[in-house]
């Protein structure tokens, strides 16, 4: 066949019954994204409403939405408006940024493995916040700083590691969890030559908590949350044409190196920030999703998806560690529980599904 011939050879598109049924699968595919995303979100509301109810005492959701909206409400003010709702909207926030940063490495790298904090990245996070603890003395918004550019610096490490003319997503990963089983080793050293008192804040720290979430918290996340959140937006069409591979990617006019560091950055900064104001809340980057791809399907971004279950992962381990359990225990605690087993099961399946989502 001449060149010719290819060049003028029409191209086959589906017609008729096949046409029709093609429109109707991408419609109940469209139908069930909203309905899953809308449930999601109900869900969220929900359990974000439960919190600010639930406690040593309850308080009925209409005195919750009194003083949500500035009322005074004797003695739901104070436990409501200054313990319980910061400790929410924290966890709301975090659990969002969380599952963003997750899903945009683990769909740039087509690897359910490649998370933040499976890939080392809040490991350097984890290790500054306990030097500067530890041997700085530092605290609040030092520790919060310190974390956030030290896991800007482990990623942009991993990263030059990585690149080999070009990235490798299984060089990455196995890069960032060696990258990560030193830090960890640096914080266990850093853990073991401090006094009882570093010892113990920093590892209410390393835990992963809310139970020290008050107002003063939640500007710089929410403020970082409003400028990188359109960040990754504008990056969605790029970073969902990455799925396909470099090679389509490029076909499709996507400049992949340039396009995979801007998403490195907006993703690190957003698991920084939360990490830097939550502490390393296991798993809940690495599950976000998985979950979410399961529930929705595949085939368009699971960016909205993954923060809304980033949020309800967050929240719901949060309620389940305080009431569920005669001890309370830490959010991170309660995530570590559910995601290492699913940690296990994603390792068998990713070996035998070359680790998709």
């Amino acid at each position: 066949m001449t060149r010719e011939h290819v060049l003028t050879r029409p191209t086959t598109l589906p017609t008729g019954d096949a046409a029709a049924r093609l429109g109707s699968a991408r419609r109940r595919r469209g139908r069930r994204r909203g309905f899953v995303m809308g449930a999601l979100a109900a869900a969220l509301v929900l359990v974000f409403l439960v919190t600010l109810s639930v406690g040593n005492t309850f308080y009925s959701p209409a005195e919750v939405f009194r003083v949500i909206l500035g009322e005074q409400v004797p003695g739901a003010s104070f436990t409501v408006g200054t313990l319980r709702l910061p400790r929410a909207i924290t966890g709301l926030l975090a659990g969002v940024a969380f599952g963003l940063a997750g899903v945009t490495f683990q769909t740039m790298l087509r690897n359910a493995l490649a998370s933040p904090d499976v890939i080392g990245i809040t490991s350097g996070a984890s290790a500054a916040a306990v030097f500067g603890i530890t041997v700085l003395g530092l605290g609040g918004a030092g520790v919060s700083v310190l974390a956030v550019v030290c896991g800007l610096g482990t990623a942009l490490a991993i990263y030059l590691l990585a690149y080999r003319s070009g990235l490798s997503g299984a060089r990455l990963i196995l890069i960032g969890i060696g990258v990560g089983a030193m830090l960890d080793s640096v914080v266990s050293y850093l853990l073991l030559k401090s006094s009882a008192f570093e010892v113990q804040a920093a590892l209410r720290w390393l835990t992963g908590s809310l139970g020290s979430a008050f107002w003063e918290g939640i500007p710089p996340l929410a403020a970082s949350l409003v400028v990188l959140l359109p960040a990754i937006m504008l990056l969605t069409r790029r970073l969902t044409a990455m799925q396909l591979g470099d090679d389509s990617a490029t076909a499709l006019g996507v400049r992949v190196d340039r396009t995979r560091l801007l998403l490195v950055v907006v993703a690190v900064a957003l698991a920084g920030v939360a990490t830097a104001t939550t502490g390393p809340i296991a798993f809940v980057a690495f599950l976000s999703g998985p979950i979410a791809a399961r529930l929705v399907g595949g085939g368009r971004s699971l960016l909205i998806p993954a923060g809304l279950v980033g949020g309800l992962l967050v929240l719901t381990a949060d309620l389940l560690g305080q009431f569920a359990f005669d001890t309370s225990f830490p959010v991170g605690i309660v995530t570590g529980a559910i995601g290492a087993p699913y940690l296990l099961y994603l390792l068998i399946r990713s070996n035998r599904s070359g680790g998709s989502l």
